[in-house]
């Protein structure tokens, strides 16, 4: 995908992004609420335990990991299609790419935006944490949360980085104002009871 794309502005491609993904979890946290996502309730590592503690846990469900890729597939395309009529600094930040060119990459950025939690979700069970929970002593007191603020983020700057020129300044911006995002995410969740901590 990457071909002879010109590497846009990193401001503009952090909004970009935040704004995708925003989209995408003000449509996830919808799904939650919506009776018929109950139908995808299973938890994503079926039970399955390591260690004899579960893999990921009871939070992490086949209905996140099924929705973020096609409804970011569908913001991103939606922003690129609406490409000529964004203000400058926004479109300034995004590439010379079809709308079908768009979807894959919000699908790519969706799938990664999932999939980036899960390390820290395994490292959680494996120390004995609660889903939803935090570690209350030693070094996992501080990177566990840490990890929790910015893994979605890296995990979406590494595969669209992959995928299409994006700059160091892109990387920054989206690691500053991205944990910040997540953060609101994680207090709509807990607003809506699907998760036991606001943080």
């Amino acid at each position: 995908m990457n071909g002879a794309l010109i590497e846009p502005d990193g401001l503009g491609t952090a909004l970009f992004l935040i704004l995708a993904l925003a989209a995408t979890g003000v449509v996830h946290v919808w799904w939650l609420r919506w009776a018929t996502a109950d139908l995808l309730m299973r938890p994503l590592d079926f039970g399955l335990t390591f260690r004899g503690r579960r893999v990921f846990g009871d939070n992490k469900r086949l209905r996140g990991v099924l929705l973020m890729p096609v409804v970011a597939a569908l913001a991103f395309a939606g922003l690129g299609a609406m490409r000529q009529d964004l203000p400058d600094l926004l479109s300034l930040g995004m590439w010379e790419l079809s709308s079908g060119r768009y979807a894959l990459l919000g699908a790519a950025a969706g799938c990664a935006f999932m999939l980036a939690e899960l390390p820290n979700s395994f490292l959680k069970r494996q120390l004995g944490v609660a889903p939803g929970g935090s570690p209350d002593r030693g070094w996992a007191r501080l990177i566990c949360p840490l990890l929790d603020r910015v893994d979605s983020s890296l995990g979406v700057l590494i595969v669209v980085s992959l995928l299409v020129p994006t700059s160091a300044a892109a990387w920054a911006w989206v690691l500053l104002l991205g944990p910040l995002l997540h953060a609101l995410f994680s207090a709509s969740l807990w607003w809506l009871g699907v998760k036991d901590r606001a943080l």
